[in-house]
């Protein structure tokens, strides 16, 4: 009776055994999985590649026809009129407000296309975006006009617009797809353009005062004052009425 209680007590004690390391095993892979959603989860998309979901008109509810999605990219329709200039164009915001954030997203243009995005916008009835909002500045750099205007290059691609241009300018040729980013934090803006930082500059300062007061947005309280009294806004694209894709668009909250 003994060597039979023996044997089935060292049954049971492998059976234990092997049952706590199979469930060390699958608590081992669950935690990593779940580290790795967790990592995947900082990063919010803003665009899914087939739906314009949490996107609509800058001063409107819905989108705006020239807007449409091509081979998994957003891509405004231009129509050679200029800035909003389609019979249905006009810029678009995605719809919630950010305040710290980190943006990244891709974008190419077609030929001599300018374009922009836009960032702690405000939306203020009868006043267009760029009013309000800071724009990092899409360009085709090689035929586009405004390359050569402005101030030392601050018109070229990812320079904050009419303002601080973007060194060093590594932007690719039209027709192939950049990497573009805007880093916010608690005052500090970062532009990075192809893996590289760009530009930095701090809003709401004296010495950002004093950049603004040196430009064409001279006198402009909202931009001035960019994100509002708290701080915050929209993320926006612009129609300058030239064709330009955007695609890979996400978002990650530093708060």
């Amino acid at each position: 009776m003994k060597k039979v209680f023996l044997i089935s007590s060292l049954v049971v004690m492998s059976m234990i055994i092997s049952s706590c390391t199979n469930t060390k095993k699958q608590t081992d892979e669950t935690a990593e999985t779940d580290t790795m959603e967790m990592t995947n989860d900082e990063w919010i998309s803003l665009f899914d590649g087939e739906t314009f979901d949490g996107w609509r008109g800058y001063g409107r509810d819905d989108m705006p026809s020239a807007w449409t999605i091509e081979d998994g990219a957003i891509k405004i329709n231009g129509s050679g009129r200029g800035e909003a200039g389609a019979k249905d164009g006009g810029d678009i915001i995605y719809d919630r407000k950010f305040k710290n954030f980190e943006l990244t997203f891709e974008w190419k243009v077609a030929k001599g296309a300018n374009s922009g995005v836009f960032y702690l916008a405000q939306e203020i009835e009868g006043e267009p975006i760029w009013k309000s909002a800071p724009e990092y500045q899409i360009l085709d750099n090689a035929n586009h006009p405004d390359a050569k205007l402005g101030k030392d290059n601050n018109r070229q691609s990812a320079s904050l617009y009419d303002l601080i241009p973007a060194v060093p300018q590594n932007s690719k040729p039209f027709g192939e797809w950049n990497t573009g980013g805007v880093m916010v934090y608690q005052g500090t803006v970062v532009h990075s353009q192809n893996g590289e930082n760009v530009l930095e500059y701090h809003l709401w300062t004296p010495d950002w005062e004093q950049l603004v007061e040196g430009s064409k947005f001279k006198g402009w309280e909202n931009f001035i004052n960019a994100g509002g009294e708290n701080q915050e806004g929209y993320i926006g694209l612009q129609d300058h009425g030239d064709d330009v894709w955007f695609r890979n668009i996400k978002v990650k909250i530093l708060d």
